[in-house]
């Protein structure tokens, strides 16, 4: 069997030197190119310094392009979408990891991104790229959109409660979401400038953060609303100092009194088979609950919950690598699926520590 041509739109940002970087040591994937509109002619190690003496690949332009097995987008909001008709023509299956497709409610689009969404005869046809939700779906899918990276912890670590039935919908669901500087992308700003960013923990956007949208589609399709979920969600977004990684707590009020061995039984069916989903939560330790620090680099999700019996509350813990569950390591997860690969292939490595 040939290995897989696979070609990478916008590769001199972080996500697509992430997606290099797995893509090259992949057993089934061959990367044909890598396409930059700032950085054709140079090489794809010029921009991503870990990659040197382990391709010799240069960027190439987007207009250069030849057809492959599947294509990674990896632009700017609103970049590709309205481009989508052509990438198709390149290759039989494009996995666009902005947010342009990941909302199936064009109503939705418009409620969090302002404006009609440019191609609405597509928003259906695009599959919410993460496994463990729309694994069957990405079996059969020929457009994947990425999933937002504090989205993604925020539902993996929720699903399970929202798939049970325990949460009491008439109680908003609180989320605050703790997230490192590499999620701001590789073009320097004010936000990100040394003197400003060292140091800081800063609350970037309080109320109406767009990967809300993410959590309101999926949650509801798990509690049967396919128009998105009615419960109020409030989602709070801070940024601290770290380069990699995530760090969700939500906060979510339960529909009856329960004990602590019904939450092991409701994660454990949940993910007792996923591999890369873990339940951390240890009696004693440093690392008793999910840490994104001990994640960089991997593909790995953590998950802690807390229960407050007295307050029929339950607080969610999920880590994760925002560069690679949250973006390019669920995309080559998502890919392995479509092309009926084993799942973990090349995404096997298991973070440092220490670090």
């Amino acid at each position: 069997m040939s290995r897989i041509r696979a070609a990478i739109v916008g590769g001199s940002g972080y996500t697509g030197g992430e997606l290099a970087r797995l893509l090259l040591f992949h057993p089934e994937v061959e990367i044909t190119q890598v396409a930059s509109g700032s950085r054709a002619g140079q090489f794809l190690h010029s921009v991503h310094p870990n990659l040197r003496k382990l391709t010799g690949i240069r960027f190439c332009r987007p207009e250069d392009l030849m057809p492959c097995d599947v294509l990674f987008l990896c632009l700017p909001h609103g970049a590709s979408a309205g481009m989508m008709e052509h990438y198709r023509t390149l290759a039989p299956r494009v996995i666009d990891l902005s947010a342009d497709f990941r909302l199936r409610s064009s109503t939705l689009y418009q409620r969090w991104y302002g404006g009609e969404h440019p191609a609405t005869h597509l928003l259906g046809e695009a599959v919410y790229g993460l496994p463990e939700l729309h694994r069957a779906e990405l079996s059969e899918a020929t457009l994947v959109s990425g999933t937002g990276c504090m989205a993604t912890a925020s539902i993996l670590g929720l699903a399970p409660l929202y798939r049970a039935g325990l949460v009491n919908e008439q109680m908003p669901l609180v989320v605050e979401a703790k997230i490192g500087s590499s999620a701001a992308g590789a073009a320097p700003g004010a936000s990100s400038h040394h003197p400003d960013r060292s140091g800081a923990v800063r609350s970037f956007q309080p109320t109406g953060h767009r990967h809300s949208a993410e959590l309101i589609q999926e949650l509801g399709v798990l509690r049967g609303q396919p128009d998105g979920l009615t419960q109020s969600v409030a989602f709070s977004a801070t940024a601290v100092e770290l380069v990699r990684g995530i760090l969700v707590t939500a906060h979510v009020f339960l529909n009856e009194q329960i004990d602590e061995k019904v939450l092991w039984r409701v994660y454990r069916e949940a993910y007792g088979r996923e591999p890369f989903i873990r339940i951390v939560k240890e009696r004693s330790g440093v690392y008793r609950y999910p840490e994104p620090k001990i994640l960089a680099g991997s593909n790995f999700c953590d998950i802690g919950f807390e229960l407050d019996a007295a307050q029929r509350r339950v607080v969610v813990m999920a880590a994760l690598d925002n560069l690679m569950k949250g973006a390019a390591g669920n995309a080559v997860q998502a890919m392995n699926c479509m092309f009926g690969l084993d799942e973990t292939a090349g995404l096997l490595f298991p973070g440092l520590h220490p670090v």
